[in-house]
């Protein structure tokens, strides 16, 4: 038997979108749910950093969720055109995969910064479901 799917599955939906989106494909090799140690630059990884529920009485009510974004690259400029492209893809955006629904997509914050030989550029997303 399948189980529902709810927002904990929000990122099934951010991986459709980005890698069915021709400029960040085009800027990345791969993208990556969470986490990986074996990628080749550029690239996107992302993880879900909150989830909050909204009960209402009545319904099941609605999820809030915090989508973080890393775009790595071994240039500065070319993980901010990475981050534009993936900003380009997400932001006002709403999408569905199978019967989870991405109601609205907006950016929340953002900050940069260089580690382990990569610029990294971390773009926040407030995910509605």
């Amino acid at each position: 038997m399948a189980v529902n799917k709810t927002s904990l599955s929000v990122g099934e939906i951010i991986y459709d979108v980005l890698t069915n989106d021709a400029e960040v494909m085009a800027r990345a090799n791969k993208v990556f749910p969470v986490v990986t140690d074996k990628a080749t630059l550029p690239y996107v990884a992302y993880r879900r950093s909150r989830l909050e529920h909204n009960p209402v009485k009545g319904t099941q009510g609605a999820d809030t969720v915090q989508i973080d974004v890393l775009c790595f690259a071994a240039k500065y400029g070319d993980g901010v055109q990475l981050a534009e492209a993936v900003r380009q893809a997400l932001d006002g955006k709403q999408a569905t995969k199978d019967t989870l629904i991405m109601r609205s997509c907006t950016i929340a914050g953002g900050e940069e910064y260089y580690e382990n030989d990569a610029y990294i550029q971390e773009l926040n997303f407030t995910i509605k479901v």
